[in-house]
């Protein structure tokens, strides 16, 4: 199949392209810390477990994570009260800072996308991808 058929390698290029931009925005934050972060602001008290699907990364991955927030104050993990082998994870107050300095930037880049389409043509931007994953999924 010829480079210029292949899908993937446009869907490649703009999430690179996304993932870099972001990256520079939301330092000195990383963007899988960003994400954990912007998890935990609408999931307080979430297990590593659970950040781990809402960001889409490996457990072990989220594992990493965690442990630098809490080394940069930015989380801290408590037992569960019911469920001691589980720890919850709270946004800590210089937590919560962090995220809103990382998120006005990463929504600025958001706005600029959104800009570039209408709404009916993000509707079907939305739509294609969601095909395109289930496409994959199908194999």
């Amino acid at each position: 199949m010829p480079p210029e058929e292949r899908l993937g390698l446009d869907v490649k290029r703009a999430e690179q392209a996304l993932i870099a931009a972001k990256h520079a925005a939301v330092k000195p934050l990383t963007v899988p810390q960003y994400a954990a972060l912007f998890a935990l602001s609408s999931t307080p008290g979430a297990s590593s477990a659970a950040l781990a699907r809402a960001c889409l990364v490996t457990p072990q991955a989220m594992t990493v994570v965690l442990k630098n927030l809490v080394d940069l104050g930015y989380v801290e993990r408590t037992p569960h009260p019911l469920h001691a082998h589980v720890l919850e994870t709270h946004l800590t107050t210089a937590g919560r800072r962090a995220l809103a300095a990382a998120d006005q930037a990463a929504v600025a880049i958001e706005r600029r996308i959104a800009a570039a389409f209408t709404p009916a043509e993000r509707e079907t931007l939305r739509a294609l991808l969601s095909r395109f994953v289930t496409a994959i999924d199908d194999v």
